[in-house]
């Protein structure tokens, strides 16, 4: 596990160098960006088991409100795979460290219930993952892949809290099987410039092509530091597992954001901007967690 660590370390440190509220946690929400208002991330992130560390970055995320409730995504990802050649988790854990174009994430954000004093927001954030990983190394699927979630939020003050679930689905697609995630996350304005949350997320059994070939739940804190007004932020989070297979998960991330000045404040950060995103580890390597 020291050697996963410090891959872990290092994949985080140079994907940053040279260069997923959603990004940088797991969990997402079903909050789009304003319409005619534009985000933009680079970022690493890397999931990892004892027999295997999986990365991408350098990753560049874009997502255009193209509608009022509806927001346009793509993630374009290196992806890495860093076997940990440990035999005590062989055959699994034993090969070469690959690199290259990971599958391409495309997606649709579409908040269907707003959040009143007494109501949470209500949204989804469908994923097509297109076959563009070369699935022969290992750095893609091979076949579209999809993932359909239901995402709730609710903000109370300096407090927003948000959760839901979905499946990540896939078709005919040797090595892999589809399965279920959800997960809860809590956060808080600490003031106008930090936020600090935590999520505890739950990913079931990806398949035997994946090192996630188990189910597990990770307890991850994170959160993003606000730079300048409006959108220029730092993102950052950490996890473990609490129950399953043993895992970590890590992102370090910037992000901007830009476009036509709404009349109204975020409800959900009093007039603070919040990533929105997709926060798992980027399509393309072999774990695919949303």
């Amino acid at each position: 596990m020291k050697a996963a660590s410090a891959l872990l370390f290092l994949a985080i440190l140079f994907g940053s160098v040279a260069a997923w509220a959603g990004p940088p946690f797991q969990t997402d929400d079903p909050e789009p960006i304003d319409f005619r208002n534009y985000e933009f991330y680079t970022f690493a992130n890397a999931d990892g088991t004892p027999a295997e560390m999986d990365t991408a970055g350098p990753a560049f995320e874009f997502n255009w409100g193209a509608l009022p409730n509806t927001h346009l995504h793509i993630i374009l990802p290196l992806a890495t795979i860093f076997p940990t050649n440990n035999p005590q988790y062989a055959p699994d854990s034993i090969g070469p460290a690959l690199s290259g174009l990971g599958d391409i994430e495309l997606g649709v954000k579409y908040r269907f219930v707003q959040e009143s004093k007494h109501r949470p927001m209500i949204g989804t954030f469908t994923m097509f993952e297109m076959p563009t990983g070369n699935a022969a190394r290992v750095l893609g699927v091979g076949k579209t892949w999809y993932k359909v979630p239901l995402w709730v939020q609710k903000s109370f003050g300096p407090w927003t809290t948000y959760g839901g679930g979905g499946a990540t689905i896939f078709h005919r697609s040797p090595g892999y099987r589809s399965f279920a995630y959800a997960g809860a996350l809590v956060q808080r304005d600490i003031d106008k410039k930090l936020t600090l949350g935590s999520e505890v997320f739950y990913h079931g059994a990806e398949g035997p092509a994946t090192p996630l070939n188990a189910s597990a739940a990770l307890l991850d804190v994170g959160g993003y530091y606000k730079f300048r007004d409006p959108g220029f932020q730092l993102l950052f989070c950490y996890g473990h597992t609490i129950a399953g297979k043993t895992e970590n998960y890590a992102y370090l991330g910037l992000y901007w954001t830009w476009g036509h000045k709404s009349d109204k404040k975020d409800t959900a950060m009093n007039g603070i901007d919040r990533p929105n995103g997709w926060g798992h580890l980027s399509p393309g390597t072999r774990s695919l967690l949303p």
